[in-house]
C-alpha cells in the first residue's frame, strides 16, 4: 500500500478495499481506520452543538449518556468481523444500515463496565469492495462524518 488517507468519496472506498487486501495479504492481526480529527466539526466530535446552551457548560447535569462523548471515530477490522464502538442511539443506526447489507450481522454487544457507549462486532465475510461500502455507510450514517470526511489507516 502506498497511501494511508483518502477524503473523496470514491477514494475512501478504495482506500477500505486496498486497505483490507494488503491486511490479508500481511496476515495482520486487524487493520484500523480512524476519521481526521481535523475535519470533524464541533457537534460531531462532542454530541453536543456548539450553539447547545450545554456546550457552555450550562444544565450540565441534563446530558444524555447515550450523548457522550466517545472520541474519534475508528472501525477496525480483522478475520472477517467490525468492530466499532457507538452510543446507545448510534447502536439503532447501525442496525439500520447492516439492513442495507443482508451478508452482516451482528455477532457480539458488549458494555464495558469503565466505558460509555457499546462494542459492537459485526460478521462482515464478503469481498473487500462490499466490506468498504460498509465501512463508509458506517461512517457517514452512524457517526455523522460529512461527505468529504477524511479517513486515516492507522495500523496495518
Amino acid at each position: 500500500m502506498t497511501r494511508f488517507d483518502a477524503a473523496d468519496p470514491a477514494e475512501r472506498r478504495q482506500l477500505y478495499a486496498d486497505a483490507i487486501t494488503a491486511h490479508r495479504t500481511r496476515g495482520s492481526a486487524y487493520l484500523t481506520l480512524e476519521v481526521d480529527e481535523s475535519e470533524l466539526d464541533e457537534e460531531t466530535n462532542t454530541g453536543i452543538a456548539a450553539d447547545d446552551p450545554r456546550a457552555n457548560g450550562e444544565n450540565v447535569d441534563e446530558i444524555d449518556e447515550s450523548d457522550s462523548d466517545l472520541g474519534v471515530p475508528w472501525i477496525q477490522f480483522g478475520d472477517g468481523i467490525v468492530n466499532l464502538d457507538c452510543t446507545e442511539s448510534e447502536l439503532e443506526t447501525v442496525k439500520a444500515v447492516l439492513e442495507e447489507f443482508p451478508a452482516f450481522s451482528i455477532d457480539a454487544l458488549t458494555w464495558p463496565e469503565n466505558a460509555d457507549g457499546v462494542n459492537v462486532r459485526v460478521s462482515a465475510r464478503a469481498d473487500p469492495n462490499r466490506v468498504a461500502q460498509f465501512f463508509d455507510a458506517v461512517f457517514q450514517r452512524v457517526y455523522d462524518c460529512p461527505q468529504t470526511y477524511r479517513v486515516w489507516v492507522v495500523e496495518l
